[in-house]
């Protein structure tokens, strides 16, 4: 099976979709393009990763996980995302150390923020962009924030099921207390999301 290799096009957020960002790749030799859903953290992780010139204060996860593999001589080689299941993706690290190949299971988003910051392919295979990728004409680079003329709103909803707020219910001193609470966990991805809720409700 033949495999296809993709570039990151951009990541955009979804107004009508608390929390909501997609993904965009493409292919490298080609016109069709693979939307992916993901959470706000790593959206985030990505967009820093992409623009070189951002450095947060304290190393996010991802960049922790860069600096503990060149410690350790770990490179990854390249990322495959290999299956979709019911709208979900699938993705593989590709790694080595010693001349020692091993392939490491990974949420595709965590695979993305990874390869940016080791420079690393990210491939899939023909059968998922057949069964996933459309044709999709953007007349700008998607950043955050921006959304293209054909909607990709409808996009976002087709990709993959976005769970609805759970926090209906909350009142917005709960949510206040949760939004502390988890900054302390350091649950920035429930905290993006609370924070999304309480931006919506305040606006």
């Amino acid at each position: 099976m033949s495999l296809v290799r993709l570039n990151i096009k951009g990541i955009s957020y979804s107004q009508t979709q608390s929390g909501a960002y997609a993904l965009v790749l493409s292919e490298e030799e080609g016109n069709r393009t693979l939307p992916i859903v993901i959470g706000a953290f790593e959206a985030q992780s990505i967009a820093i990763a992409l623009e070189k010139e951002i450095k947060p204060p304290r190393p996010l996860t991802h960049d922790l996980f860069k600096t503990f593999a060149d410690r350790f001589q770990i490179k990854i080689k390249q990322v495959i995302i290999h299956k979709l299941v019911d709208g979900v993706f699938y993705s593989s690290l590709i790694c080595e150390r010693d001349n020692i190949e091993e392939i490491i299971d990974t949420r595709t988003s965590d695979a993305i923020a990874l390869a940016t910051r080791f420079s690393a392919p990210i491939y899939t295979y023909e059968n998922i962009l057949d069964k996933a990728g459309i044709y999709l004409k953007m007349k700008d680079e998607l950043s955050p924030g921006k959304e293209d003329d054909i909607g990709l709103e409808k996009l976002i909803e087709e990709t993959e099921p976005v769970k609805k707020s759970t926090f209906s219910k909350v009142s917005l001193k709960q949510l206040n207390e949760k939004l502390e609470k988890a900054v302390q966990d350091e649950d920035y991805e429930l905290a993006a999301k609370i924070r999304d809720e309480i931006n919506k409700r305040t606006q």
